[in-house]
């Protein structure tokens, strides 16, 4: 079977998630025990018992999704064999990595820890909004935003997830006047995200250099199979290129996409695995190629069904 890897992002996690991998699988409660190690907290106690406002907080929630997608990983790694390729929604390209063989599954836990913690921060100093916005050509969004956008407040397009599915981001000024401007070009609805800052805009800046200073110091291979970014929808086969585009993501769109159409192009006629919490990744791929076929693979169920 010729797979591709998809990860999922912030907003997958929620309270139990893993705990039936831990319980059913000893590779993935060795990786939940590993990261818990590496981060020198009990994640994996508040991944399972923890309180939902806890967990979804970015530095947790970013942590969280990735060790289950992991965790997964590491149960599968084997029947899994080599795929043509990886992408994973903005957090989740972290993953990807670790499925590519870029980075160990400790090393991206660290990063992605710090990478919560810098974003944190930086939506702190400078709040800001986030909405999605549905139903409506992510063209017509972007004309909305570019003229909301002024010196009281910026709007950009954030994640551009599928042809009718964007979430903008920025300044709440900004936001509120591009949502209502992409409702008056006819979207459907625009449904305010709760968020902690302005992900994927220029609000993020502050956060850059620091995560720079983080990716320098992690030690990056070349990926063993293509991973394709979120900052560029193109692929990355180098270390080098990883990191900088790793840090690129943190202001640039998730051109989700194009990263979509560029693995079904990259590699044709192959099964999407999503390795991970949630389903919303094999549900976005529908719509951006309605003859991919995709399995998710989140429970321990799930697991096993994949392995027998």
């Amino acid at each position: 079977m010729v797979t591709v890897v998809m990860c999922p992002g912030q907003g997958a996690q929620r309270v139990g998630m893993g705990k039936d991998l831990a319980e059913r699988f000893p590779a993935a409660r060795d990786t939940f025990a590993a990261i818990d190690d590496a981060l020198n907290t009990k994640l994996s106690r508040l991944m399972w018992e923890g309180h939902e406002d806890e967990l979804t907080l970015t530095h947790n929630a970013q942590p969280a999704i990735l060790a289950h997608s992991v965790a997964i990983l590491a149960v599968i790694r084997e029947r899994l064999g080599s795929p043509g390729a990886a992408a994973g929604h903005s957090l989740g390209e972290y993953s990807a990595h670790v499925a590519s063989g870029t980075l160990s599954g400790v090393e991206a836990a660290q990063l992605v820890r710090r990478r919560g913690e810098l974003m944190l921060a930086a939506g702190e100093a400078r709040p800001g909004a986030m909405a999605a916005v549905l139903g409506l050509p992510t063209a017509e969004v972007e004309t909305a935003c570019d003229e909301s956008s002024g010196p009281d407040g910026v709007a950009v397009p954030a994640n551009l997830n599928a042809p009718d599915q964007t979430v903008i981001s920025g300044d709440p000024a900004g936001v509120q006047r591009a949502g209502e401007r992409c409702k008056a070009r006819g979207a459907k609805r625009v449904i305010p995200l709760k968020v902690s800052g302005a992900f994927h805009s220029p609000l993020m800046a502050p956060a850059v250099d620091g995560l720079r200073e983080a990716l320098s110091e992690a030690k990056f291979s070349d990926p063993a199979f293509p991973v394709i970014a979120n900052a560029s929808g193109e692929a990355v086969r180098t270390g080098v290129d990883a990191k900088r585009l790793l840090a690129d993501q943190l202001t640039a769109p998730v051109r989700w996409v194009a990263c979509m159409q560029a693995a079904a192009e990259l590699v044709p006629h192959a099964t999407f695995i999503e390795v991970g919490p949630g389903n919303v990744l094999s549900g976005l791929l529908k719509r951006i190629v309605p003859t991919a076929k995709a399995i998710t693979l989140g429970t321990a169920d799930e697991v096993e069904k994949f392995l027998a």
